[in-house]
């Protein structure tokens, strides 16, 4: 059965690191669903977030064939134990005088954050689970979505 894996790999911070990586899941076929990179508190291992569906063969597969890359340092796939996972979204949407305080209302319930208001368009910065950021989108549909921009998961294990 098929299902979103979260995989955490710890990597050397290296020009070309994430070109093999990313590299690796394409010369097989695998899709990447999202893609987070950035240093790690030291400044030479990065965290590379990656979700992936796909059944337990395919994921022992994508195990196997990270571990045999140099630059890999550690892999731990946090869909199989107790984890933060979070996303940053931007969502600019469509309104009038009148809807801008609706609006914010639905940003205010959602711990969101106004970033940049127009005449005709309102910004909103919203940071969290998949579901959450999911029912603000449509709780704002029947607005007016104009674009969205999203950074992909980001995960850490707990404790």
């Amino acid at each position: 059965m098929n299902k979103r894996h979260v995989l955490s790999i710890l990597v050397e911070n290296y020009s070309g690191t994430l070109s093999k990586v990313a590299g690796l899941f394409s010369r097989r076929g695998y899709n990447i669903d999202t893609l987070n990179v950035a240093e790690t508190q030291d400044p030479k291992i990065s965290r590379i977030t990656v979700t992936v569906t796909g059944d337990g063969y395919v994921l022992e597969q994508i195990t196997k064939q990270l571990n045999k890359l140099i630059n890999v340092i550690k892999i731990t796939n946090l869909t199989e134990c107790a984890s933060v996972l979070r996303e940053l979204m931007l969502v600019k949407i469509s309104c009038t005088t009148s809807t801008r305080s609706e609006l914010t209302q639905i940003a205010n319930i959602f711990r969101a954050h106004i970033v940049d208001v127009s005449a005709k368009s309102i910004t909103i910065q919203i940071t969290g689970d998949e579901s959450k950021n999911s029912g603000f989108l449509e709780l704002v549909k029947p607005y007016g979505i104009i674009e969205i921009t999203r950074t992909g998961l980001t995960a850490i294990e707990r404790g």
